[in-house]
């Protein structure tokens, strides 16, 4: 098994190059570069089959600094993405794209345990965040913009505890700053809720055809409906219970006065996971932090609408 974390990154295109859109793409590094052939992964089998798919860190950093490169356009401040429990790398694609257009490099991450990712040994968000600079190392990044959704949040938020100096600014979205004492009744509980359905025989296929629907706007059936499902359903029941394990043990709220990045927290308005109310008090602890709310979407908002998601992001990127 491969100990480097697997990833989907994309060059930053200059702010004039067109932004390509897939709202239909699939979960899934082979999925991905068939319909984007930009498209840089860690996937070895791309590399025989596409010319422009450059596999492996060490091809992914000289292409990355040559986009830097004398006679390139000048690019921004590289982002790193972190998709949620249920999520994947290839989720934040059609966002990363939108963010290519506007010069920012990027770097969408499956989590430890999660794709080709390895597990690490116990599951805690000391070694997310641990693992999280160890592939930053291996892009060749110094320092990010961290984006993440959920469980991402949470990842990012401890990247600032625990390594702040790679932190350059943070965007929080759906996310909250603890779940509490792992131990608690109510922790407890939400993890036999979650690992029932596996527990009687079910597959992550099952788990993610009766959650995501739970988990998105009111009568949303859009594109990412599927994508969402796909890219749940392609978690191992190992990775999603070890992620459950570290998820109610997080507890980051007495860091949230010690940012000193710029900071972004984007709430859902149907978000039933972490409410609007519940990210918002998140963005009153941090000095000088942006809130907003987008309207019609739920926790699965990147999913739901991932321009829409663009749109918010990108203004806050310009002074990057």
């Amino acid at each position: 098994m491969s100990t480097q974390m697997s990833c989907v990154a994309v060059p930053a295109c200059g702010s004039d190059a067109p932004v390509a859109k897939h709202p239909e793409m699939t979960c899934g590094s082979d999925a991905l570069a068939g319909m984007n052939p930009e498209v840089i992964c860690g996937s070895d089998a791309l590399a025989g089959t596409n010319p422009e798919v450059i596999c492996g860190s060490d091809a992914l950093v000289a292409k990355m600094a040559t986009d830097r490169g004398e006679g390139a356009a000048p690019t921004r401040t590289p982002l790193v993405f972190l998709h949620g429990i249920g999520g994947r790398a290839s989720g934040w694609a059609a966002i990363q794209q939108a963010c290519a257009a506007a010069g920012h490099a990027s770097v969408a991450w499956d989590m430890p345990g999660y794709g080709d990712s390895p597990m690490i040994e116990p599951c805690t968000f000391d070694g997310l965040a641990d693992a999280l600079a160890a592939l930053m190392d291996a892009q060749g990044l110094q320092q990010a913009v961290l984006v993440g959704h959920s469980l991402g949040g949470m990842v990012a938020l401890q990247m600032w505890a625990k390594h702040p100096e790679r932190v350059a600014g943070l965007v929080l979205a759906a996310s909250s700053p603890g779940f509490g004492q792992g131990s608690g009744d109510f922790q407890q509980g939400f993890i036999s809720q979650r690992l029932a359905p596996l527990e009687a025989g079910q597959s992550m296929g099952d788990v993610a055809n009766a959650l995501v629907p739970t988990m998105v706007a009111p009568g949303f059936d859009g594109p990412g409906l599927a994508q969402a499902k796909a890219c749940m359903g392609s978690i191992t029941p190992a990775a999603y219970k070890a992620a459950l394990s570290a998820l109610v043990q997080f507890e980051q709220r007495s860091a949230l006065p010690t940012i000193t990045v710029p900071t972004l927290c984007i709430a859902a308005e149907h978000d039933r996971n972490a409410a609007p109310s519940v990210v918002q008090r998140m963005a009153e602890k941090i000095p000088h932090a942006q809130y907003l709310c987008l309207p019609g979407v739920g926790h699965l908002l990147t999913f739901e609408q991932p321009d829409r998601f663009a749109d918010a992001l990108l203004p806050f990127l310009r002074s990057f």
